[in-house]
């Protein structure tokens, strides 16, 4: 799949040319020419005889951005000045910061801020432990913590690694929700460490965000973290996946006119996010579900699965799934199904395989940056195509509910997070796409619509309330944020 100049790989070239003659027309020229984008072109210095421009130009890879350089350079007449790449210039110095919400003016500000003033809002959250929330920023903090072991599609790079992965998701959380998100990046992989240490700084927070954890360590730091703290503890990776796709398939019904308890789905990934996306799918009706990884298709008589035992993942899967029996590989399986999620790896099916679905095929092609199944292929027989890129029509994003689901945790004082609430919050997301809107290449709403993280907070609070003061506060006592 041929791939498209990207913001990603943007930067910023300063360079002297001849102010008369043909030397402005190349740059553009040259750019083109050997495949990039020119989307800024600014004189930033004129005399009689040299012009400073500021060429700013998008490529498809750091290599590729050097090969456009070097044809700029080749322009006769042309000096190159400096080079800057424009996202590492977005990431220099930390993308957050801390702010104070009073100004320090005066003594008396300085005293009621902090000693001796502070004291009294210390003995006071002492004598009633509940007050934290009500007179710290702990009613409206979330922790986004990871160890640095499954990072984006880069693997097991380490915590100081994750770091600009941990900032960008605390941005998001302040962007989209006004939640203020602090990254904590754990140098260590040890699954009790990491348990204990997150139990440690709980007190501090309302939310616990678990990101870029392998599987299957994510499923027992989950479930371990849930046990032991009151308040919510959710894997975006697993979860957040899991809501977005619920959302666009329960639209994606709404184009091809299916129900989603008679479908047939194949799904090609049984880790973290295939395993939770698996879970909501079968809490919101779907029957038939066939997975495969990568020895083919999960069924209880396949040989790594006879002896694994109950708490094994794949054991769950084979468990819960694949009531007819299903065996063989990937691409036999997806003959006839209703259905395609793919969360696995570059290129597995085709366009012959995606042809042999039912009709009205939907496919989910999630794999990042590459997916399972080119999406311009998948279009040609599928009614419905999404993707996790930008660059195609109904990207699966999970900045669309993490920050909607938070902001509704904390509204509520939710002390966890369950299937009803995730249930609600696809709902919710699926919703804000009106009918009037809906088409095969609309069916989940741009990260920017301005409707979403409200629309998911309002229903994950009422769906928290719902469920009474052992899970929530109740009434509409929360503080805003």
């Amino acid at each position: 799949m041929a791939t498209a100049p990207s913001v990603s790989y943007s930067i910023t070239v300063r360079l002297e040319v001849p102010a008369s003659g043909t030397a402005v027309s190349q740059l553009t020229t040259a750019v083109e020419s050997s495949g990039g984008s020119v989307t800024g072109l600014d004189v930033t210095a004129s005399g009689h005889e040299r012009l400073r421009i500021d060429v700013t130009v998008a490529a498809t890879s750091t290599a590729h951005a050097d090969e456009i350089v070097t044809k700029l350079r080749g322009i006769e007449g042309v000096a190159i000045g400096k080079v800057s790449d424009r996202t590492f210039l977005m990431h220099l110095g930390g993308k957050i910061e801390m702010a104070s919400k009073h100004p320090i003016r005066n003594r008396d500000d300085l005293s009621m801020i902090y000693t001796p003033g502070v004291a009294r809002v210390c003995m006071a959250i002492a004598a009633n432990p509940e007050d934290a929330r009500r007179l710290t920023i702990k009613r409206n903090s979330v922790a986004v913590v990871t160890d640095g072991s499954a990072v984006l599609g880069l693997g097991n790079i380490g915590p100081k690694a994750a770091l600009p992965v941990m900032e960008g998701k605390a941005a998001l959380f302040k962007r989209f929700a006004g939640i203020d998100a602090w990254p904590l990046c754990l140098d260590t992989q040890d699954t009790d460490e990491i348990v204990a240490i997150v139990k440690a700084i709980a007190p501090g927070f309302a939310g616990i965000n678990l990101e870029d954890i392998s599987a299957p360590r994510c499923f027992e730091i989950e479930a371990r973290l849930r046990e032991a703290l009151d308040i919510p503890v959710f894997h975006d990776d697993q979860h957040g996946t899991a809501i977005v796709v619920l959302a666009a398939l329960t639209n994606a019904l709404r184009c091809v006119g299916k129900e989603i308890g008679s479908l047939r789905v194949v799904m090609s990934g049984a880790g973290a996010a295939g395993t939770a996306i698996l879970k909501l799918l079968i809490a919101a009706g779907v029957k038939h579900a066939v997975v495969a990884d990568i020895h083919g298709v999960v069924h209880a008589g396949r040989p790594d699965l006879v002896d694994a035992g109950p708490g094994s993942a794949l054991r769950w899967i084979a468990d819960n799934t694949n009531p007819e029996g299903v065996t063989g590989t990937l691409k036999e399986a997806v003959v006839g199904a209703d259905v395609f999620i793919g969360v696995s790896a570059p290129n597995v099916l085709d366009g012959t395989d995606i042809a042999r679905m039912a009709e009205g095929a939907i496919v989910f092609a999630l794999a990042n940056p590459d997916p399972e199944v080119d999406p311009g292929v998948a279009r040609e027989t599928a009614a419905v195509v999404a993707t996790g890129r930008s660059d195609f029509p109904n990207q699966i994003n999970n900045v669309l509910v993490f920050p909607g689901v938070f902001r509704g945790l904390l509204d509520a004082q939710s002390r966890t997070v369950n299937t009803e609430m995730m249930l609600a919050a696809a709902r919710a997301l699926a919703g804000v796409v009106a009918d009037g809107e809906l088409n095969p290449n609309y069916i989940i709403p741009s990260v920017f619509n301005d409707k979403v993280a409200g629309a998911v907070a309002d229903a994950v609070r009422d769906a928290a309330r719902a469920q009474g003061p052992a899970v929530a506060a109740s009434g509409s006592s929360a503080v805003p944020a």
